[in-house]
């Protein structure tokens, strides 16, 4: 016997999914709108193609500037996602190798997750810039003759600054989930590959990555 309508999990799901299309589908109409040129807030209501063109030959602002925003955007994406990725795997693999401790281990991956992005970016300003913490701290201790003279690391051309906000956000998170992940799986297939001479390393990559390769992938792309 089929189930009746009113309770098929589509509508259960309609309210919330309507609201968020709605949302969504208005932001992006609108945003269409204004690239076309159509932005009647300033009299314009005639659609055009000047800034696609403007993109593509690179005339204008917008255009001379896009492509060099795009490939800044992508290399701190990537660089970040793959550092922090690279990170949580050893760190998880470490924890999950120790028996005993989970209250604290839960707790130093946790507490850095309480805290918002734009309160964690400004905690590193804090310590990070040239007049922050560590840049004194530096200057006090005679490593560097003053402030002005600490590695520029926010607002560089190379997004280090930005790059160390997410590896720092993201390895907590990252770690977690393949933790989780670690500690269902047995640990027969980690011993049968130590009792047939494989290195740490070797385990690492032939038993442990597979078994967390896609809660490691979801967990990225979510990120």
């Amino acid at each position: 016997m089929r189930s009746h309508p009113l309770f098929s999990p589509w509508f259960s799901l309609a309210p919330a999914l309507t609201i968020v299309t709605v949302l969504l589908g208005a932001s992006l109409v609108y945003g269409v709108a204004q690239s076309l040129g159509l932005m009647s807030v300033i009299g314009q209501d005639t659609l055009s193609l000047d800034a696609y063109r403007n993109l593509f030959t690179g005339q204008g602002m917008a255009g001379r500037e896009f492509w060099g925003s795009l490939a800044f955007s992508l290399w701190v994406s990537i660089a970040s996602t793959l550092t922090s990725s690279a990170l949580a795997l050893l760190v998880a693999v470490w924890l999950s190798e120790r028996r005993g401790s989970g209250g604290a281990e839960n707790l130093a991956l946790n507490w850095n997750l309480a805290f918002p992005h734009l309160v964690w970016s400004v905690a590193l300003l804090l310590f990070l810039s040239q007049s922050g913490l560590l840049a004194r701290w530096a200057a006090a201790a005679g490593i560097i003759q003053t402030p002005a003279d600490f590695p520029v690391l926010v607002r560089d051309r190379y997004g280090i600054g930005i790059t160390l906000h997410y590896v720092s956000k993201e390895i907590p998170f990252l770690a977690l989930i393949i933790l989780a992940v670690l500690r269902t799986q047995p640990a027969g297939y980690d011993l049968v590959a130590e009792n047939l001479g494989a290195s740490r390393w070797q385990r690492l990559r032939y038993v442990t990555l597979p078994q967390v390769a896609p809660a490691l992938l979801s967990g990225a792309l979510l990120v």
